[in-house]
């Protein structure tokens, strides 16, 4: 998207001077590893946007937008040791590349050096992200116990689950919006509805990689097809499914989702195909679109300029319309 281009060239340019190779060589060497993997780094480009929107000058919230970057990637390291995934944006995970033990401290050297990088800000500012960036990190490792939580529940909520992916994901984007906000020195109103559409942002988005998760391309997803169906992740299409299935189809999921065969391409197949016929597919893409529409209604109180606004409206369908 051409409006995230400035931005992410800055950040590129930052992140490589900042996150370099040195000794010892197999802590830090899997760092510059996951970093170097790419991906689109919303978070931190969301960081430096906002921060621009409001008028400030978003190099200033260079360091805050890597901290929100490495703390991404320190939680995706530690997502995919306790997911056991062997792909991260169609490349081996750290922990299959070298080992639990690597992947386990690089990780947290990357939540460490996150930090670090909120120590150039002025008192006041310093303590402000430093407080936002606290409460998220541990809001996330709360959705993340929770997710693990879900695995060996057979009475997961849809409320529950929402829940869940808001402090797993959803959170750290909301964060990241309102730490721009703040090094703009936006108004409190603005940091709230900053936070706020991107927290609904970020629920929306998440629905969208479960979505993608079970029905996305796998050459272009990065990740593997059917991942939480092997896992037996009980995302929103699963109990939506079960909820409207008849009893012979909700029975099937239960069981399926109770099992972890060595082959699991016909569970995947079977389950997919019960998410399609009871309507759990069409409604996941429908709570995508009012969680979508709910952040776009917080735009009306943001102090910046319409065009600006526009923008971000243009962000969201585009991050929504994913067909990866």
């Amino acid at each position: 998207m051409d409006i995230l281009s400035p931005y992410s060239s800055a950040l590129e340019r930052h992140l490589k001077a900042t996150v370099t190779l040195k000794e010892p060589h197999q802590l830090y060497e899997p760092i510059h590893y996951i970093v170097s993997l790419g991906g689109k780094r919303l978070r931190p480009v969301l960081t430096l946007m906002t921060c621009d929107f409001f008028k400030g000058d978003y190099k200033k919230a260079m360091n805050a937008a890597l901290a929100v970057e490495l703390f991404h990637n320190f939680s995706l390291i530690h997502d995919d040791i306790m997911d056991h995934a062997p792909l991260r944006r169609g490349q081996e995970t750290v922990h299959e590349k070298w080992d639990l033990n690597t992947g386990i401290l690089s990780g947290d050297a990357m939540l460490i050096l996150a930090y670090q990088l909120f120590e150039g800000y002025e008192a006041v500012m310093f303590r402000e992200l430093a407080e936002l960036f606290s409460t998220t990190a541990l809001q996330v490792c709360e959705g993340q116990q929770y997710d693990v939580d879900f695995e060996t529940r057979d009475d997961v909520t849809l409320r529950e689950y929402i829940q869940m992916i808001d402090y797993k994901t959803a959170v750290l984007i909301g964060a990241a919006m309102k730490m721009g906000a703040i090094v703009a020195n936006a108004s409190e109103e603005c940091k709230v509805n900053s936070y706020s559409f991107g927290r609904n942002l970020g629920i929306a988005f998440q629905l969208q990689d479960d979505y993608l998760d079970a029905f996305g391309n796998p050459k272009t997803f990065g990740k593997q097809i059917g991942g939480d169906i092997i896992a037996n992740k009980k995302t929103f299409l699963y109990l939506t499914a079960v909820e409207n299935s008849s009893k012979a189809d909700a029975d099937t999921l239960a069981h399926l989702f109770s099992i972890s065969p060595k082959d699991p391409s016909d569970k995947i197949t079977t389950v997919k195909e019960i998410f399609q016929s009871s309507g759990a597919a069409e409604a996941t893409q429908k709570e995508i679109e009012r969680y979508t529409q709910k952040a776009y209604k917080v735009l009306d109180a943001l102090q910046i300029d319409s065009e600006k606004k526009e923008q971000l409206r243009e962000f969201g369908d585009w991050l929504m319309k994913r067909k990866v």
